[in-house]
């Protein structure tokens, strides 16, 4: 398969975004602490790494950029994640952050 098609297709699966009702959130905060994804989030924010999710000018406004963001962070920290565990990261962000339907 070349890289063009692979690529096509991760963006539209990106695109849909993750079905957070289906997610866990309690096993999405295990995964967030887990891979001290604040760590990140402290520096970039300068102290409270959680006002990344709540600043006026934030990157993700909806379910489908939450989804494409929970890519580049595991990537970032080098988690090989289930589709499930994002799922479940998603739900957990969603839930104490987000709060989209």
């Amino acid at each position: 398969m070349n890289k063009l098609l692979i690529l096509s297709w991760l963006l539209c699966s990106a695109a849909q975004g993750m079905p957070l009702t289906d997610g866990r959130p309690e096993f999405g905060k295990k995964l967030f602490d887990h891979y001290n994804c604040n760590k990140c989030h402290n520096k970039k924010m300068g102290g409270d790494g959680n006002t990344i999710f709540t600043r006026p000018n934030r990157k993700v406004t909806s379910q489908q950029q939450l989804s494409a963001q929970i890519e580049v962070c595991t990537k970032n920290v080098g988690a090989d994640l289930s589709a499930q565990e994002k799922i479940d990261l998603a739900a957990y962000l969603n839930q104490n952050f987000y709060k989209f339907k």
